[in-house]
């Protein structure tokens, strides 16, 4: 993922209401939202075999954002979609999980990594010293630390907050806040090392540059403190100009058993 803006545990219905776009080269190959074998929901990098974003009926979340700094890339790094899975695939908890990260987060290229469960949400990054558990509330992650000010970022987070406040949560609604394809003007720009060029591209939160790289998808998450989970995933084919939809309900199994008893 390369934008996020989501809604901590501060709705009386929605424990996360969330919605992300993932940039990424047109060529890469990656296979669309579905149930993995390992029993959680997320797309999947085929190149690589990790995901940027899943959740886990038994709870368990995961979201990734590279961090993006091109004066200071890294030779044999690992795959930063295992960070999303691996903990996905795992039984301990997300602080537990998180300090064995920390132990390792040198082998990675820069990222930013949200995990979390029924009852928590902690931040990580490789750039960041520390382990951040989150207070209820709204946030925004981009290509930089979490909450960094960036305008597509900040637009993100304050459409996603009109959009609660007026309760449209039709997940075709709240996919708006990351659409746009504004472009920043120069003077404010972000300085990742990329060239002048590429930083315009990447200021839209929708972007396409050079039909060779940008926003391949969108999704829409709300997860009900009910345990009740709907996801949709929007799948851009930019070169192709068409689009495809998949939507995925579930209950979480936690709750469901509790509902039962």
């Amino acid at each position: 993922m390369c934008l996020l803006a989501f809604n901590w545990n501060k709705h009386p219905e929605f424990k996360m209401i969330l919605v992300a776009n993932r940039d990424e080269f047109f060529e890469r190959p990656t296979e669309s939202l579905h149930l993995w074998d390992e029993g959680f929901y997320a797309g999947k990098d085929l190149r690589a075999g990790g995901t940027w974003l899943g959740i886990h009926p038994n709870g368990r979340f995961g979201a990734l954002t590279n961090y993006r700094d091109m004066r200071n890339m890294k030779k044999d790094a690992k795959s930063r979609g295992d960070l999303v899975k691996n903990f996905l695939e795992e039984e301990m908890g997300p602080e537990e999980y998180l300090s064995e990260i920390q132990k390792e987060k040198d082998l990675y290229e820069g990222f930013n990594l949200l995990v979390g469960n029924h009852e928590e949400l902690y931040y990580f990054s490789n750039k960041k010293e520390g382990i951040h558990k989150l207070d209820y509330g709204l946030y925004g992650l981009s290509n930089a630390l979490l909450d960094t000010p960036w305008n597509k970022l900040l637009m993100a987070k304050e459409k996603l907050k009109n959009k609660i406040e007026k309760g449209a949560l039709d997940k075709k609604e709240l996919s708006e806040a990351v659409l746009s394809k504004a472009i920043e003007p120069d003077d404010q720009l972000a300085d990742t090392g990329a060239t002048l060029e590429q930083e315009r591209a990447v200021s839209a939160q929708f972007i396409n540059f050079g039909n060779y790289y940008g926003t391949i998808n969108t999704t829409v998450l709300l997860w009900k403190h009910s345990g009740e989970v709907e996801i949709k995933e929007k799948r851009y084919f930019q070169t192709e100009g068409r689009t495809e939809e998949k939507e995925i309900q579930f209950q979480m199994e936690e709750l469901k058993e509790h509902k039962a008893g």
